[in-house]
């Protein structure tokens, strides 16, 4: 522990032994001592001990300091994959959501500098993946690439999508159309929102303990990690309810960790589909988060590209005399606005 930590932890230690103490001599004085905020010091003494209960110390209750930074990992996780998985994905570019205006507005002005990953590209690169799912032109599939190649493929396959969508190349300048980069990478800027969660993460850390910065920052960043195993696991390991040219897998580990994410066989099935669950005991929480959105007006679902349940295709096929399979969605991308 650094010795400003050992300050902070005494100090602590000092309030919760002698507060009632200073309190006594506070009452005494005029309430001219007020911080900026307008509250008195007496009101900062009071809740000085349940701040300090947060700092990291060897103390019985350190454990309760661990549990909030894993919860705030959690909480900036949630943000990294919902932005990605329902905006980015399902509205984006595939248009099995409608986004409110406003939201995509924010996604395609600010989601940059909320994630540190550019909207346009993100939605360029997975148009590209879709067109050319598995084969060499495929920007990250595990039959090109090692388990750990994944993630520089992601990467390269950003890079390129980034440079073409700022030169007007093809095929980028078409998967991209109706859509913007964000300012920091139309101006070369690109690595301002990256200083700017390093920043945070350092501030974060030096009131709250250098872990509970490290836990937001590698959650709003896990979108790394996130990608490689939905591209890795999702393209290798794990079962296929469709058989389909390319060798996208229904990863139940992966959906359970990417928000649905993992069952890229349904999902390469039905593109345009907000649901990527197609048997019963496949769950879809992003899709759970997708009815709490159009709950509260964020978006809507597209439900006539609703990929069908397996009850109900199996119920279709037992009363015709031929094996019935409902169409899929022919779009992979959304349409132009």
């Amino acid at each position: 522990m650094t010795m400003h930590a050992r300050e902070g932890v005494w100090r602590c230690r000092h309030l919760f032994a002698h507060g009632e103490e200073h309190l006594k001599l506070l009452r005494r004085q005029p309430e001219k001592h007020q911080n900026f905020f307008g509250a008195s010091r007496e009101n900062l003494l009071r809740c000085a001990p349940r701040i300090c209960a947060l700092a990291p110390s060897s103390q019985p209750g350190a454990p309760l300091y661990f549990v909030a930074c894993f919860l705030v990992f959690v909480a900036a996780y949630a943000v990294t994959i919902i932005t990605t998985s329902v905006g980015y994905h399902r509205g984006l570019t595939h248009g099995a959501v409608t986004l409110h205006p406003l939201v995509k507005r924010f996604l395609m002005t600010w989601g940059m500098w909320l994630i540190g990953i550019d909207a346009a590209a993100w939605v360029c690169m997975h148009r590209l993946h879709h067109e050319h799912s598995d084969t060499e032109q495929d920007p990250h599939s595990p039959r090109n690439v090692s388990a750990l190649g994944i993630f520089k493929a992601q990467l390269d396959g950003y890079d390129r999508a980034l440079a073409g969508l700022k030169s007007g190349a093809e095929p980028y300048a078409t998967l991209g159309k109706g859509l913007r980069l964000s300012w920091p990478n139309r101006s070369g800027l690109w690595g301002l929102p990256y200083l700017l969660h390093v920043v945070v993460g350092i501030v974060v850390g030096y009131f709250f303990g250098w872990l509970m910065g490290l836990a937001l920052f590698a959650g709003l960043m896990s979108h790394v990690v996130q990608g490689a195993v939905i591209n890795y696991a999702g393209h290798a390991v794990g079962g296929r309810n469709f058989d389909l040219d390319d060798n996208s897998r229904n990863n139940t580990f992966a959906a359970w960790v990417v928000l649905g994410e993992g069952y890229q066989n349904n999902h390469h099935r039905y593109p345009a589909s907000a649901r990527f669950s197609f048997t019963r005991g496949e769950v879809d929480m992003g899709y759970a988060v997708c009815r709490v959105g159009e709950l509260l007006g964020l978006l809507r679902i597209e439900r006539a590209t609703l990929m069908p349940r397996a009850a109900a295709l199996a119920a279709l096929a037992a009363a015709s005399p031929v094996v019935v399979e409902a169409p899929a969605p022919t779009a992979a991308v959304a349409p132009a606005e």
